[in-house]
Order: structure tokens, then sequence, then C-alpha cells
């Protein structure tokens, strides 16, 4: 069972609180919308939670099976998707694919030459990301995310350059791969992101 813990947590840049004294415990098989306008600090937290930030105040905590995590074990159980996380635009899918799942573990019940076909991208494996569009790429880093066996995901603002058959496939990833995990999904206010969040969290709460 994994739980993490948010004790008082805020970040502030210069002078300026982005928010702060957010408490709260998320549990194994949570789903929370992190909810706010751009520039609510959203992704900031997102990056907090995935232990690639640290917090001006409070403190992060994580647990598995009641025991603490020390750093590079929060690493192998967090996944995130993110505008600001890059691909490897001179890798093909396969290479970018085969590189990611060095550091994580396969979603249990799918194989590695499954993929490509399971992100809608058989016929576009072959190609450098460098050729793909915006849509594509964006399947590709929700689909290593959601296809990676970990108990967290991490998803911020996933709708991004979708389409509406891509925001389809979306919701449909997330329903078959992320059962009895904790889903995470930053958004400002896109139903089609979180619709199947069972908690919110709504960041001009902690101004």
């Amino acid at each position: 069972m994994l739980k993490i813990k948010m004790d008082n947590v805020g970040k502030r840049y210069n002078r300026g609180w982005v928010f702060r004294a957010i408490s709260d415990e998320i549990q194994l098989g949570d789903s929370i919308a992190i909810l706010g306008p751009n520039g609510s600090g959203k992704s900031t937290l997102l990056q907090i939670i995935s232990g690639s930030v640290s917090p001006s105040q409070g403190e992060m905590s994580y647990y598995l099976e009641g025991e603490a995590l020390v750093e590079e074990q929060i690493y192998r159980n967090i996944t995130i998707a993110a505008p600001y996380l890059e691909l490897i635009e001179e890798y093909t899918l396969g290479e970018q694919v085969a590189f990611h799942f060095q550091f994580k573990q396969l979603a249990k019940g799918v194989e590695q030459s499954q993929v490509p076909s399971l992100l809608n991208l058989e016929e576009d494996k072959a190609k450098p990301l460098k050729q793909y569009s915006s849509g594509m790429l964006q399947r590709v880093k929700l689909g290593l995310a959601i296809l990676s066996d970990t108990p967290i995901v991490l998803l911020d603002e996933p709708a991004t350059n979708l389409d509406s058959n891509g925001i389809e496939w979306y919701n449909k990833m997330v329903g078959i791969h992320t059962k009895n995990r904790t889903v995470i999904i930053c958004s400002n206010r896109r139903e089609e992101e979180y619709h199947f969040c069972n908690r919110e969290l709504i960041m001009e709460n902690y101004r």
C-alpha cells in the first residue's frame, strides 16, 4: 500500500508565494484532479509530488507498506507526462519505448512490441519522433506514463494537443491501465481530462 503525505506544503519564488499550506494524504487508488488557471501552481505542485522540485515550506513524505521511501525509491514508483518533459526526437518510437522501459517496468500483460499499436502509432513506429505531430508526441508521452508499471501516475494537462479521437483514446487508456493505481491530473478545468477523478484539489484555496 503506497501513501503520499503533504504537510503544510508551499512554494514561493522570490518574494511571492505561488501556493502554501497544502496538507493532504493521497492513498493508493485515489484519482485526484488538481484544478486552477495558468499561474496557479498546478504544475509546480505536481513536480513537488513527483520529487523533482522541493517545497519552500512543509514536508513531503512517501510510504510503501508503512515504510518511508528514500529519494531513489520515489522515482521508481512514479511516472509523469507533462508538456515540459521532452522526448528524444532523434529516436524512432521503437527506440524511445526501449529507452524508457530500461528505467521503468512495463505494465503487466503488455509486451513492448505492442506499445506502438496501443498508442495507435503502429504505422509510424519507424519514423523519428521529430517527424511526429504535436498530437502524436502527446500520445507517446501519455502512453509511456500510463503503460509503466508504477503505483502513481502524474499527468499534467493530458488533453494538450489531442483532437477528439485522441481524447477518446486517452480516456480509454486511463480506464484500462490505471485500475488500482493513484492518478493525479493537472487541468485548467477541462472535464474530459479528469471526469473520472474522485476528488479535487482547488489551487485558488491555497494562495
